[in-house]
């Protein structure tokens, strides 16, 4: 893939007069599943050691939209035969975009096709990994995803630290920061997105190193608002950088700002709806102090922006398995596994949606290496890996059908709901 090497740009701005409206709070997401495509028992099989999968042979082939080509294809990796779904998105064809899936509110969760029928797209896959289990007594998962979102060019969220992300392994030199997604320049892009913002008022100054996210850096301080939902804040302040299951911070404050004002501090980190037009900010160790000299009636200027070298239409979380057609070094050897991944051509014009069936005795799943290996094949030049395991599901309309339908074979014998994923629109259809 062509790279950018442009300055910093800003994706967003949001102050805390001015916050994004959302829709009704979801339903609180389950305790089940680990949400990360590796079983939690998961280690490397005793097989043959391969990154390569076997000849790709594509067994059908639709037109899905303008622009858009689904395929079955069938393969085969460590695990025996796979059975899977391409889609290829032409980029160059303005009658067809690619866009965030995602629920109501980030602290939720919905099933692919859900979402793919909520917002009229005509395919998609589950994207990012996220937070859905939870030990600690009294503290809730949040549904939320691991890493940053990007929805019609504004900021959705930002990215746990890389220590409190779900899922496989990170190949050395990744983040929970790094993104896929589709720039202004309508080409695709993998590139990496750090939240940079401030709480500004004549007693302080303080640096923002969250949004809406289930985990914030030790020491520093977070902002949610309504897009949040209704799921406690609490789990924000809960574990390190480095460790998932730490304990929670003992020493934490909640500043709420309402249209540029404070109207509230305290030491408890809450819970329930947001309303529109107000921010509340969470702080940790240092973060908490530096939030208490906040007082009730103090004036401050909120602002957050996700800086990186692409200016970002759409983007969602995921970690580099593919660069400039080279599978990275350290790839998790876990599974094989159902497996979806994401790739862009080399020029950025085209995007790459693959989900690969696993744990049956029809389809055996691939290894991460094995998923880059297939997307290289397929044309990416880029790629990352999503979510998998039993969130692996690929929908999109059947010829003559007005809705989607679910393609592929979910490892949980149904479909299981998820923090967000990649949707494909045809532009300016009637119904779309």
């Amino acid at each position: 893939m062509r790279r950018v090497v442009a300055g910093v740009v800003v994706v967003g701005v949001a102050v805390a007069g001015s916050l994004p409206a959302t829709a009704e709070t979801g339903p609180a997401p389950g305790a089940g599943g680990a949400g990360s495509g590796e079983r939690p028992d998961a280690r490397a099989l005793a097989l043959p050691s391969s990154t390569d999968v076997g000849e790709v042979r594509f067994t059908s082939v639709e037109r899905t939209a303008p622009g858009v080509t689904f395929r079955t294809f069938e393969t085969s990796g460590t695990g025996g035969r796979v059975l899977g779904d391409l889609l290829d998105v032409d980029l160059r064809d303005r009658r067809v975009s690619v866009g965030l899936l995602h629920p109501p509110v980030v602290a939720a969760r919905r099933t692919v096709s859900e979402m793919a029928v909520a917002q009229r797209a005509v395919a998609g896959v589950n994207g990012d990994f996220f937070n859905i289990s939870e030990t600690r007594p009294g503290v809730v998962p949040t549904g939320a995803s691991s890493g940053p979102e990007v929805d019609g060019g504004h900021p959705r969220k930002g990215a746990v630290p890389d220590g409190q992300r779900f899922g496989p392994a990170l190949p050395p030199g990744t983040s929970a920061e790094d993104v896929i997604g589709v720039g202004t320049d309508r080409r695709g892009h993998v590139a990496r997105l750090r939240l940079a913002g401030s709480v500004r008022s004549k007693r302080a100054s303080i640096a923002l190193r969250g949004l809406n996210q289930y985990a914030l850096r030790v020491g520093t301080v977070g902002l949610f608002d309504a897009r949040w939902g209704e799921v406690s804040r609490q789990r924000a302040v809960c574990g390190t950088d480095e460790a998932r299951s730490g304990p929670c911070s003992t020493k934490t404050a909640e500043v709420t700002v309402r249209r540029g004002v404070v109207t509230g501090v305290s030491d408890q980190v809450g819970a329930g709806a947001i309303p529109e037009g107000t921010a509340v900010l969470v702080g940790r160790e240092k973060g908490a102090d530096a939030l208490r000299r906040l007082r009730p009636g103090d004036r401050v200027r909120v602002s957050y922006r996700l800086t990186g070298p692409v200016r970002f239409r759409f983007a969602v979380g995921g970690f580099p398995i593919l660069r400039d057609g080279t599978p990275l070094h350290g790839l998790s050897p876990n599974g094989p596994a159902p497996r979806t991944a994401a790739g862009v051509s080399r020029d950025g014009r085209h995007l790459y949606l693959v989900v690969a069936d696993g744990r049956s005795l029809q389809s055996g799943g691939l290894t991460i290496a094995e998923v880059a290996s297939l997307l290289d094949k397929a044309g990416a030049d880029d790629a990352v890996n999503l979510d998998g395991g039993g969130s692996s599901t690929f929908v999109s309309r059947v010829p003559g059908a007005t809705s989607v339908a679910v393609r592929n074979t979910p490892s949980d014998g149904t479909e299981r709901a998820v923090a967000n994923g990649i949707g494909v629109f045809r532009v300016g259809a009637p119904g779309s």
